[in-house]
C-alpha cells in the first residue's frame, strides 16, 4: 500500500529547526577549526561567525513560533 503521510505545519518547523541546529554546530566546528590554524583567514573567519549568528537568529525565530504563548 501506498499510505501518505502529511506532515502538520510544526512538524515541518521542528524538522527544519534540527536541521538549522545542525548547520550551527557545523559552522562551530569550521570556526574551531579555522582559528587552530596558524595562518587564520580572517576575512573567511567572520564570514562563518556572522552565517553562525544569522542561524542562531533563525533558530530563535523557529523556537518561538513552535512556544506556545503563554497567558500568565
Amino acid at each position: 500500500m501506498n499510505a501518505q503521510y502529511e506532515m502538520s505545519s510544526d512538524d515541518i518547523a521542528r524538522a527544519r529547526l534540527e536541521v538549522l541546529r545542525r548547520e550551527h554546530r557545523d559552522l562551530d566546528d569550521a570556526i574551531a577549526a579555522l582559528s587552530e590554524q596558524s595562518l587564520t583567514h580572517s576575512l573567511g573567519l567572520l564570514r562563518l561567525k556572522k552565517q553562525k549568528l544569522l542561524l542562531k537568529d533563525r533558530i530563535a525565530r523557529l523556537e518561538d513560533d513552535l512556544t506556545p504563548d503563554i497567558i500568565a
